[in-house]
């Protein structure tokens, strides 16, 4: 899967929806991302840089297209379905001063366009696969990906039939003119054949329906038979692209392409239903996501399960970003008097950390629905030592490495790490949860398993003085007695995860805690 013209067209989506149309039809797939960055991953880049940083179930930082293949399909994907250009250089680099290549002077062609297709081809994955589909993130034409794109002509013209190019391009439309153009299309279709890769499908994404004779003009300059020809419209969820592409025929040409059978038909029954539910809802309630980064693609899972748990709430969520920066005693209530559940959102760093905990303390004195996350759970518990403790200067050890009230402390294999990349707590463990608490019943299954990503806990010193308070410890690990979830139970729904819920939850099996949320700020509960 490649991208032409522009960037953000939604490969991502078009990679997740062909990964669940292969699926209907009863094939075992998996999606990875090869990003041309030379970051080893993602983890340690500014929001405002690449948006959300995703964390698989093994405990990878990842791009944010991991949690849409996860999403659309289910599947759970691991450290091996996102690689970047400094992963590639460092395993080959790696490789070179052991003395594997026997002295041979190390070029892009061969030694680092074979590791590509090596990762490609999910050498290292012993699960067997009929499909892999990998998605090479940046723009045709890019510096940057041009090993990757040497790496999929050497593919393509290896394998034949069993590997297809998927090219996602752009025809704009001009409002003076009336009319939408093919040429930018055209050029990057030359531009990819300039690099040896005939694409075999085009999906032209576009924010008009395009014409058959604007799909028959594309596919004569392009080379590429007029039934490979599809087109992305603008639509009102991107949990109907599976099924408009299914409706053109992605899913059966590319079988077809592949020489592959259609083992059973695609009817997305299930998915369907689900938009059904999207549909039909008729009641609106407004969440406030009070957090630092004003961008869409920084609360990106977020954002896409309180949506999916507002389908099977029956309601559409309307998301209002409040920045935690510019809250004050004197704009909170303006802020927040309005909505009728509040998340505060996870981050790093002493930014906008006192607008948190103001949210935090107006949504438990107004007994309002809320849901902390990582850093927002941490921000709960401070703001409960300062106006509920009585200890004015609590703080967390991240913020503030003098507090005498240091109920947020630092994890005990944290202290003494030289790198930051790959080095915080990281991917799934287990969690407890008390057997009376709203946890357990939300769950409704005494032990889970969540995501984790951070550095700072709950310093359980504090635990009794909590709990004697009213604010309980109902979840926690069970080798290392962390604590990973607080409630207030005689509040509607005040809860908070040092894990990261978000990642789990999907379009078909939501995730229970943004479930039971929804419900709450729905006035169900």
């Amino acid at each position: 899967m490649t991208g032409g013209v522009v960037s953000s067209l939604g490969k991502g989506i078009l990679s997740s929806s062909i990964g669940k149309l292969l699926q209907e039809h009863g094939y075992r797939i998996t999606i990875q991302k090869f990003d041309p960055y030379i970051n080893i991953d993602p983890g340690t880049l500014n929001p405002y840089e690449h948006g959300e940083c995703y964390v698989t179930v093994d405990g990878m930082e990842t791009d944010l297209d991991l949690g849409h293949y996860e999403r659309f399909t289910d599947i759970h994907t691991t450290r091996g379905n996102s690689v970047t250009t400094g992963r590639i250089y460092q395993t080959v680099i790696d490789k070179e001063r052991r003395g594997d290549y026997l002295g041979k002077t190390i070029q892009v062609v061969p030694h680092i366009t074979d590791e590509i297709k090596r990762r490609m081809l999910r050498e290292d994955d012993k699960t067997e696969y009929d499909f892999v589909i990998t998605e090479i993130g940046g723009t045709i034409g890019d510096i940057e990906s041009a090993p990757f794109m040497e790496a999929v002509r050497q593919l393509k013209w290896e394998l034949g039939q069993r590997a297809l190019s998927v090219h996602l391009t752009y025809v704009p439309y001009l409002r003076a003119a009336g009319e939408v153009k093919t040429k930018p299309t055209q050029h990057s279709v030359k531009e990819l054949q300039g690099m040896g890769i005939q694409p075999d499908v085009l999906v032209l994404r576009t924010e008009q329906h395009l014409e058959e004779s604007v799909l028959r003009k594309v596919a004569s300059f392009c080379n590429v038979s007029q039934d490979a020809v599809m087109q992305s419209e603008d639509l009102p969820s991107i949990y109907q692209v599976p099924v408009h592409m299914m409706e053109q025929g992605l899913d059966r040409i590319i079988l077809q392409k592949m020489g592959k059978e259609c083992r059973q038909d695609a009817d997305l029954t299930e998915w369907k239903r689900v938009l059904h539910m999207q549909q039909s809802a008729t009641a609106q309630r407004t969440v406030a996501l009070v957090g630092k980064y004003d961008l869409q693609d920084a609360y990106k899972s977020i954002r896409e399960s309180l949506n999916i748990a507002g389908i099977y709430n029956g309601v559409k969520v309307h998301l209002k970003f409040v920045n935690s920066e510019l809250l004050s005693p004197m704009t909170i209530e303006s802020e927040l008097d309005d909505v009728d559940g509040i998340v505060i959102c996870p981050g790093f760093g002493q930014r906008g950390i006192e607008g948190k905990i103001l949210a935090a303390q107006y949504a438990r004195t107004h007994d309002i629905p809320t849901f902390g996350i990582c850093l927002g759970m941490q921000m709960m518990v401070i703001e409960f030592a300062r106006d509920v403790l009585g200890y004015a200067d609590a703080d967390s050890r991240e913020m503030n490495a003098e507090t005498p009230h240091n109920v947020i402390d630092i994890m005990e294999n944290q202290k003494n790490l030289t790198q930051m990349g790959g080095t915080m707590r990281l991917g799934a463990y287990d969690c407890t949860l008390s057997p009376d608490s709203k946890v357990r019943a939300i769950y409704g299954q005494p032990v889970v398993r969540e995501r984790h990503r951070h550095r700072y806990e709950f310093n359980s010193a504090y635990t009794e003085a909590y709990e004697q308070a009213g604010m309980l410890c109902v979840g926690r690990n069970p080798d290392s007695h962390l604590v990973e979830i607080v409630e207030i139970p005689q509040l509607r729904w005040y809860i908070g995860t040092q894990f990261h819920p978000e990642y789990s939850s999907t379009v078909l099996h939501p995730h229970p805690l943004f479930v039971s949320f929804l419900q709450a700020c729905a006035g169900a509960e």
